[in-house]
């Protein structure tokens, strides 16, 4: 379960950027408490639903991933492209993504897709997922720089990406959406789906995704 440690915990691992690091040291007993940062406003923008396919889809179908997990890259390289094709352009299916970060690196991906544009957070999640190999785990680089290369190829300044890095406001409200989606939807790992009022975890092949989705009404 995903508590108010394990937040703190992830959010810790962001250092220097979403590092959340006067409240933790305090928590820690390491420093003077400080005041929290003011929560993300209810209607902030960058919260609001991620989704490709059409509103009256038949079926909607809710992803839970994790920008470093090589089981939602795994789903994003070889059953995600004929999903998109099959399901969801042809108008069967509409799929929300939810974040559900593991790490630190993986919130911190997370709050760079939701600070693009709507319609440039699918292209980059995708991006993202299918070159996970060079970023988030390159050797003898910093994945948060190589981070910000795919980021810059998205249109985001060093300036704003930076910024992204440092909003506490935008970690916690990620996170808090983490923990609602645990309580929810039961998830504990990822990628998870959720077909109607069923949660199915773990990487799928292509045909057992489209029979789940016929099952699904």
């Amino acid at each position: 379960m995903l508590d108010r440690r394990s937040i703190l915990t992830i959010a810790a691992s962001l250092a220097p950027g979403l590092a959340l690091a006067p409240r933790l040291a305090s928590a820690q007993g390491a420093a003077p408490a400080q005041p929290a940062p003011p929560p993300l406003a209810a209607d902030d923008p960058r919260m609001s639903e991620r989704s490709v396919g059409r509103v009256d889809a038949p079926v909607t179908v809710i992803e839970y991933f994790s920008l470093t997990c090589g089981h939602c890259a795994a789903f994003h390289r070889e059953t995600y492209p004929k999903v998109k094709s099959d399901l969801i352009e042809s108008g069967r299916m509409r799929l929300v993504f939810r974040d559900f970060p593991l790490d630190g690196l993986a919130l911190a991906a997370s709050a760079v897709a939701r600070s693009l544009p709507p319609e440039r957070y699918e292209p980059f999640i995708s991006t993202l997922l299918s070159s996970q190999d060079r970023w988030a785990f390159a050797r003898g680089g910093d994945p948060r720089e190589e981070l910000f290369k795919v980021a810059a190829l998205a249109g985001m300044s060093r300036a704003k990406y930076d910024e992204v890095l440092a909003d506490q406001a935008l970690a916690r409200a990620i996170l808090a959406a983490r923990v609602a989606g645990q309580q929810e939807h039961n998830v504990t790992s990822t990628p998870s789906f959720v077909f109607g009022n069923r949660t199915v975890p773990g990487n799928m092949a292509f045909a057992r995704f489209a029979a789940l989705v016929a099952e699904t009404r």
